[in-house]
């Protein structure tokens, strides 16, 4: 019997075309102009015996107790309630900028005990509080899972996706609007998604091309500053006039990205090469294994047995050197490690020993 083991990786190489014109919108945000992340604790009710075990959970027992005396039913102590049907549960919700009292979120929700599953469960009223510990939206509805669990008399389950988590579409009703500095009449900042001081200077002239010297200044590699009206109505009309402004972004630096766990590398296009020979050898150790009978002799005192024998061996591949010539760019190391059939990880191997030796002229990221 041989035992063989194989290695599955992925090798990605990506070419980025030149430099193409982008809207102001998709690459950076205006200052202020953000959401705010939301959380609440609640109960999840009318599970089909999949809610938290009593035992294990106490504080479901405690909360749903809180609730009950709020309609003016007491529990007597000492009873031993056993809740099948209820979970505690964290909701999480995502409050748009701008958001007015009475427009409706979605929310999740989230098991944070022993529930197997959430399906077929309503979340009772619940509200919503932000980093200051401020309500700004109340929870409450039904839940859509996408998840599903089973088990069977002799004790097999079976689990599909995560039935302990799910959805409320519309779920939240937003009760109070957080204030931002938009309508304050301050110039308005544009914040890139990505720090570039090519991008942001060429966005301060195209914004200065379009409305005059001055209108727009950069501020850093990551922010413009640009002079807008103070009239709230204006300043809507402005802004959605310089997002749509197309301009030239700047090219990324020279990056090589190696995921050790994937096998996936992205070399980027401005990487460059020093002229420098390169050779790399694997080594293939295969392992065969099989079984003997061992019989004694025929007037032995012994036993019949099986034997296992294992025959290892090892091969070192004759890889040949490359070299990579002056000035090498990416057409070329892709073309020089493909004709010596290097594998994903051997890549990694030379492009590691490439920056060490201070010819690989980028910088190499392993994530």
């Amino acid at each position: 019997m041989r035992s063989i083991i194989v290695f599955i990786t992925a090798v990605a190489l990506v070419f980025s075309t030149t430099a193409q014109a982008e809207r102001i919108k998709d690459i950076a945000n205006v200052a202020g102009v953000r959401p705010n992340q939301l959380v609440g604790y609640g109960l999840v009710v009318g599970l089909d015996g999949t809610g938290d075990q009593v035992t294990q959970s106490p504080f479901t027992t405690q909360s749903f107790n809180n609730m009950l005396k709020q309609f003016g039913i007491t529990v007597p102590e000492g009873a031993r309630m056993q809740m099948k049907n209820v979970a505690a549960v964290m909701i999480q919700a995502e409050l748009p900028a701008f958001s007015k009292p009475g427009q409706t979120i979605d929310v999740t929700v989230s098991s944070i005990s022993n529930s197997k599953s959430l399906r077929g469960g309503s979340l009772l009223m619940t509200p919503l509080k932000g980093l200051d510990g401020k309500v700004y939206a109340v929870a409450q509805g039904n839940l859509i899972v996408g998840g599903l669990s089973a088990a069977g008399a002799d004790g097999s389950t079976l689990t599909v996706n995560i039935p302990s988590a799910g959805r409320i579409p519309s779920g939240a009703i937003v009760e109070r609007m957080v204030e931002n500095s938009f309508a304050g009449g301050q110039p308005i900042v544009f914040n890139l998604h990505r720090a570039d001081f090519t991008t942001a200077n060429s966005l301060a002239k195209s914004i200065n091309n379009m409305l005059g010297p001055d209108v727009a200044r950069p501020i850093d590699a990551v922010s413009v500053m640009v002079t807008s009206p103070a009239n709230p109505a204006q300043r809507v009309d402005f802004v959605a006039m310089l997002e749509n402004i197309e301009i030239k972004v700047g090219e990324e630096p020279a990056r090589v990205i190696i995921n050790s766990r994937t096998g996936t590398i992205v070399v980027g296009k401005n990487v460059r090469v020093s002229p420098v020979a390169v050779t790399h050898g694997g080594i293939t150790v295969s392992v065969a294994e099989s079984l003997t009978v061992s019989q004694p002799n025929e007037f032995a005192d012994g036993r019949t047995v099986v034997v296992p024998s294992s025959n290892v061996q090892a091969e070192e591949e004759n890889n040949p050197m490359f070299k990579f010539a002056p000035g090498a760019n990416l057409d070329d190391i892709v073309k020089s490690v493909n004709n010596v059939g290097a594998s994903p990880s051997d890549l990694m191997a030379i492009l590691e020993a490439l920056k060490q030796a201070g010819a690989l002229k980028a910088e190499l990221v392993v994530i």
